[in-house]
């Protein structure tokens, strides 16, 4: 199973905290986020299509939690990822 695959699984399951270059600017953002419908401030239509993302994706739709609204990565940016909110230490 690929890494971009375990981490749809994981936002599909819960939160995932992400690590990647913003394009444009290369400024590194962490960002916590999920795919976990029952975490999603959303209206239904909306969810489906974004659920069912595939690992071999080149951007990827998430919900970032702290933005409390869609945004997205592009894959080749990604630096890493984790499962979980992000450490405040």
């Amino acid at each position: 199973m690929s890494d971009m695959q375990k981490l749809l699984d994981k936002a599909r399951e819960g939160v995932v905290t992400v690590k990647f270059k913003k394009v444009g600017t290369d400024d590194i953002r962490i960002m916590p986020c999920t795919l976990k419908p029952e975490l999603l401030n959303h209206q239904p239509h909306e969810v489906t299509e974004i659920v069912e993302q595939v690992a071999t994706n080149d951007r990827f739709v998430v919900w970032s939690l702290d933005k409390d609204a869609w945004r997205s990565f592009v894959a080749n940016t990604l630096i890493e990822w984790s499962e979980g909110y992000p450490d405040k230490g």
